[in-house]
């Protein structure tokens, strides 16, 4: 009996043991810090790896994570023109390790307080600037909150890494005014550019015209300047030749016959009558020797003191004239 007794009693003992060495050690893990109290009074930190802790009196409180997090906010707000838009925050923050006690004893909602210094902030700063100032800003907002969580939160053992503002929605009528807006703008200033190209297509034509013309008139007087270079040089050859009394006369025939080539050849009519039978062209070639022969008349009557050695008067032209006719009238009854 009391064999049986004492194998009870050290089958108890064996258990006690094993339950007290059980509870008396834990583990924690990377990234982790465990908060140790002692009869409910901070004990320790505790980091990763395995421990140890007096049964039945410490006890790990919590755990809390060393990792990175990151808390989403939504803050409705109005801007300085009456917008109201909705601005999504991002803050990522982390506990400062050796400030675990702080962190988890001296608030009871981290969240809540971080919540609501994001919202404090976003607001002051976005009622200050308009809805485009506002959106040219994201970056000013993101380091102002940033700034204030810094400055409230560090003394609580958090520390702020990052912070972004993610996105500014306005209201949907909003968005499709400023969308209008901006396809208006773009329409102006797609107007704009192509008047301006017309404008410089019409210049350059203009000054393009302009210089045709310039450079068609250098031509023309360039061509009127050799007719005339071309003029005196016949004078001069027909004098070589002999004919010194009246050479304009032979040229204004030359050219006359010139002129009846370049309308048989360049002129718009199809048809052009001259005299067809040979002494029709007798008749042509008369009349011009007519001509040579009245005008040879008049000059030698100016030589003899009845008029200058100049040009023939009115008068003495139409005297020639009238004896040219009668001379033409005479070959042709003869004919």
């Amino acid at each position: 009996m009391r064999s049986l007794t004492g194998f009870i009693i050290s089958g108890v003992i064996a258990i006690v043991v094993i339950l007290t060495l059980f509870d008396g050690f834990y583990i924690v893990r990377t990234r982790e810090a465990a908060i140790l109290e002692r009869l409910g009074k901070f004990q320790k930190v505790a980091h990763a790896g395995l421990h140890f802790k007096a049964p039945f009196v410490d006890r790990v409180r919590d755990k809390i994570s060393l990792q990175v997090r990151q808390l989403d906010v939504m803050v409705e707000t109005k801007t300085k023109d009456n917008v109201f838009v909705q601005i999504p925050v991002a803050v990522q923050y982390q506990v400062v390790e050796g400030r675990e006690r702080e962190a988890y004893y001296m608030l009871s909602n981290h969240e809540q307080q971080i919540v609501a210094y994001v919202q404090d902030n976003v607001r002051s700063s976005v009622a200050n600037m308009t809805l485009d100032d506002s959106f040219s800003s994201k970056d000013d907002i993101a380091r102002a909150v940033a700034a204030s969580l810094r400055d409230n939160m560090a003394s609580y053992g958090w520390d702020f890494v990052n912070t972004l503002v993610t996105d500014i929605r306005p209201d949907e009528r909003v968005r499709e005014s400023m969308n209008s807006i901006n396809a208006a703008q773009r329409e102006r200033e797609a107007a704009v550019a192509q008047a301006e190209a017309e404008k410089i297509r019409v210049v350059k034509e203009a000054e393009g015209a302009a210089e045709a013309r310039k450079l068609q008139g250098r031509g023309v007087a360039e061509q009127r300047k050799e007719i005339v270079e071309g003029i005196a040089a016949q004078y001069e050859m027909l004098r070589n030749a002999g004919i010194q009394e009246s050479p304009e006369t032979l040229m204004l025939v030359s050219q006359y016959l010139d002129a009846m080539v370049d309308v048989a050849g360049k002129g718009q009519a199809s048809v052009l009558y001259m005299p067809s039978n040979p002494g029709g062209m007798a008749d042509l070639f008369d009349g011009m020797r007519d001509v040579l022969m009245s005008n040879h008349a008049l000059d030698e009557s100016a030589r003899r003191g009845r008029e200058p050695k100049t040009r023939a008067s009115s008068g003495q032209v139409r005297q020639a004239r009238e004896h040219f006719n009668e001379l033409r009238e005479q070959r042709r009854g003869d004919n």
